[in-house]
């Protein structure tokens, strides 16, 4: 299967992106979609296939979302708990960096 698809950035929320089949309008999500998602600007254009290679999605998942449900939404990766106190952290440390 190949699909042609449009993704879209989130200006609500950083690293979150909706991939949409090249002919669908965006404008026309689903209201609870459109809610979370915002208000989309679109970010590129990609042919997929199931050899393709994304950086943070499974193509297989991409593929069976857009042909079930007719898009795809990547969340942001969450943030370890560890990285969002690191520079606290180091800041109390006395040895130097």
């Amino acid at each position: 299967m190949q699909v042609e698809c449009s993704i879209y950035r989130s200006k609500r929320k950083e690293g979150m992106y909706l991939y949409l089949p090249r002919d669908a309008n965006p404008q026309e999500l689903p209201e609870h979609l459109a809610q979370i998602f915002g208000q989309p600007e679109h970010a590129m254009d990609l042919v997929l296939n199931e050899q393709r290679k994304l950086a943070r999605e499974n193509v297989l998942m991409v593929l069976a979302n857009l042909q079930q449900q007719g898009y795809h939404l990547q969340m942001p990766p969450q943030v370890e708990d560890y990285i969002m106190h690191l520079p606290d952290e180091l800041m109390y440390r006395n040895d130097p960096i």
